[in-house]
């Protein structure tokens, strides 16, 4: 056989053989390759050799075994001569369904699809000298692209930094090739514009930042050999709602005014309005209780109206867009222009000669107003005049009047002018007077000392404001009256320093800034005569140890000072009283020593020159006597008692520190002593003192303090000898 052809060996077999097997010239088990083929039937095996090579000669075995397990083998040797044939087309190719083999030899594949790609083998053998030859034929089928999408719209909002990826799924055969397109232009790679293409087919577009502007259609485009094909996405970019158009707005009082909003955003906001003074809203197409608010607006702008304005309407108002994305608001202000408007009713003022007087003349307008006086036609100039000054601020305007005569009090004009209009307002200037008598003298709450006069203003107060009353009394017969001032204008005066048993006139006169008035009727009254005190009135409270403490309370003293307090006092089981007399000055008295666990009766009698007062009667019950313990601290709180019992422990811990420190040479003063000694000579020389056996003194003063008794202070002496023996002595120790 030549070389490179194809050569074919077949292998019958006699029987029902359950095994057939092909050995190569090596003896080794032919497997089936590419260039070796087995097709083994029933009861026979063909071996096919592809391409056959130098190295493919020799003696090849084929083996059948049995299902008893016997086996018989037949051989054939190959060798390599001259090629038997060459040819294009193959002749024994079965069709089925869509192959059909033509008259010529031709395969033909009916309804292609992608599955038919491949390679088509064609071969021809001669059955009678074993030789077989081949040809490959590679059908390649071009798919047009195929686009799918998983979403065709998105949402997203702009200027929050969001991202949206579109993606679509391509196949076709050969792999398309994927662009993107906005508005005719094919997108390229960009900061806003990221590109990724996965496995599957899946091409994926990133748009990044996404702004208003990027909504709208996108389209993704696949191209290959076979065709093209394209699919639309859909981006819907909504937009916050923002107030691009809001104003401040200046409107005369009573016109109309017009509050213009404008908004922009996706979808187009609905917009509204508020009134800051006082939190009204108004909405579109719906007017106020009052009819003087309206709102109309479409396509993202709204228009307030307000009809017949007025000064309550100034201030802020906010304007408000709303959608589902989210809200933006606004604020404007409306001011209000109006012509000047007086403040002030009290157009009345009241002088007298050479006494200056301010008349003021307040306006409140907008624009600002311009404001002069005039007098009689004539217009007072800034600088004045010899006896009239004028002082100018925004919105008021004092004119300094001194009057010198008669002409100088009348009419006086102020005149306040804007751009808006003009106003005028009239002041009179009158001469002043005193004022009237006050009247309905009454006295009351009169006593032996003291005397309450009240009285009713006067009717007039001859145009200037009182500053006080003046109210005269004198004893009756007598020529000297004694002056007292009402504190401001109140119309009470009490009397003081007055004698007992007394008549007194009185007389009230009011002063203003003119002087001083006509005084009032006179009216009499009698102080009460001296008598005897009131009963005093009394409290109890213990005192230290067997006393008790009894508290004065000074009633009415009759007119004359309370000399003294007779103070008696017995047990309830005794007959005879004990008697205590008490300085009228003090406002206690102490009872002691008394008895424990007894019952006390009290009288306590007040004396002036007059006489005895009735007694009052009071009681109070000593209780039984209170053990040491109690008796020592019954006068200290808990805080005291707590401190005497921490610095008696204190007391003990020196005690026994120094003990330790003579004794056994430890402690926390031996330490202090060891830390000195290194630091101070002289340290090391009393230590040498201590050892020569010089004695050493410490005092420690011992003092507590109970509150209303206190221990006098205690000196313990500790005297330590050169024997380490300590002596202790306790002087002034009382009892």
């Amino acid at each position: 056989v030549s070389l490179n052809i194809c050569m074919f060996f077949l292998c019958p077999a006699i029987g029902e053989p359950v095994r057939l097997e092909w050995y190569n010239p090596q003896g080794e088990l032919i497997m089936p390759s590419k260039r070796m083929s087995l097709h083994t039937e029933t009861s026979r095996s063909r071996l096919i050799i592809y391409n056959a090579i130098v190295q493919d000669a020799g003696i090849y075995r084929c083996e059948a075994a049995d299902a008893s397990g016997h086996t018989v083998e037949a051989s054939v040797v190959f060798f390599l001569s001259q090629k038997l044939l060459e040819f294009d087309t193959c002749s024994n190719f079965c069709p089925e369904g869509r192959f059909r083999v033509l008259a010529n030899n031709n395969l033909q594949i009916q309804q292609v699809t992608k599955v038919d790609e491949g390679v088509y083998r064609c071969e021809a053998s001669v059955e009678a000298r074993g030789e077989i030859d081949f040809v490959d034929i590679a059908v390649v089928v071009n798919v047009p692209p195929v686009l799918s999408v998983f979403q065709q719209s998105f949402n997203s909002t702009a200027d929050y930094q969001e991202s949206v990826t579109f993606t679509c799924i391509t196949s076709g055969s050969p792999d398309p090739m994927v662009t993107w397109h906005r508005k005719g232009q094919q997108l390229e790679p960009s900061e806003q514009y990221m590109f990724n293409r996965m496995e599957g087919g899946r091409s994926m577009l990133t748009i990044r930042n996404i702004r208003q502007a990027d909504g709208g259609t996108y389209t993704c485009r696949a191209t290959n050999k076979a065709g093209l094909e394209e699919r639309e996405l859909f981006l819907k970019v909504f937009v916050q709602p923002h107030i691009i158009q809001l104003k401040n707005v200046t409107a005369v009082e009573g016109s109309a005014a017009m509050i213009s909003c404008v908004a922009e955003g996706e979808p187009l906001p609905d917009i509204s309005w508020r009134r800051a003074s006082d939190g009204q809203a108004f909405v579109d197409g719906v007017k106020s209780q009052d009819g003087r608010f309206e709102v109309r607006g479409r396509h993202g702008k709204s228009v307030l109206t307000i009809s017949g304005v007025k000064l309550s309407d100034l201030g802020r108002f906010d304007c408000e867009a709303l959608s589902r994305i989210g809200g933006h608001q606004k604020s404007m202000f409306l001011d209000i222009e109006y012509i000047p408007k007086f403040l002030t009713n009290y157009t009345i003022y009241y002088s007298w000669e050479e006494n200056p007087v301010n008349i003021s003349c307040y306006v409140m307008s907008n624009p600002p107003a311009t404001m002069l006086w005039r007098r009689e036609r004539f217009t007072i100039s800034a600088e004045g005049t010899f006896n009239t000054r004028v002082h100018s601020a925004e919105g008021k305007s004092v004119l300094e009047v001194t009057p010198m005569s008669d002409r100088d009090f009348g009419r006086y004009n102020c005149t306040a002018r804007n751009n808006i209009g003009v106003r005028y307002q009239e002041f009179i200037l009158a001469q002043a007077d005193v004022p009237s008598n006050p009247y309905s003298v009454r006295l009351s709450a009169v006593s032996q000392r003291l005397a309450t006069v009240t009285f009713m203003k006067p009717d007039s107060h001859g145009g200037v404001p009182i500053s006080y009353y003046l109210v005269q009394y004198k004893e009756v017969g007598s020529l000297d009256w004694r002056d007292a001032k009402s504190h401001s204008v109140q119309t009470t005066v009490v009397l003081t320093g007055l004698e007992p048993n007394t008549t007194y006139e009185v007389r009230i006169a009011a002063v203003n800034g003119k002087g001083q008035g006509e005084f009032s009727r006179t009216e009499s009254f009698q102080t009460l005569p001296i008598r005897e005190p009131s009963p005093p009135a009394v409290h109890g409270q213990r005192g230290m140890g067997k006393a008790y403490r009894l508290g004065l309370i000074k009633q009415d003293d009759g007119g004359m000072p309370i000399v003294e307090y007779i103070v008696k006092y017995k047990t309830d089981k005794e007959e005879q009283w004990m008697t205590k007399l008490v300085p009228g000055a003090n406002d206690f008295a102490m009872l002691q020593p008394l008895q424990w666990n007894t019952r006390y009766e009290v009288e306590i009698t007040a004396r002036n020159v007059k006489g005895l007062s009735e007694p009052t009667f009071y009681q109070f019950f000593m209780p039984q006597k209170p053990d040491i313990t109690e008796s020592l601290f019954s006068g200290l709180g808990l805080g005291a008692v707590v401190g005497l019992g921490l610095g008696a422990l204190l007391l003990l811990l020196v005690l026994v520190d120094i003990s330790c420190f003579f004794l056994r040479h430890c402690g926390l003063l031996m330490c202090i002593t060891r830390t000195l000694c290194s630091k101070k000579t002289t340290t090391s020389g009393k230590g040498k003192d201590m050892e020569e056996g010089k004695a050493a003194y410490l005092k420690l003063p011992l003092k507590e303090e109970n509150g209303k008794e206190s221990l006098k202070p205690d000196t313990i002496e500790i005297k330590v000898h050169s024997d380490n023996s300590i002596h202790t002595k306790l002087d002034d120790i009382k009892e």
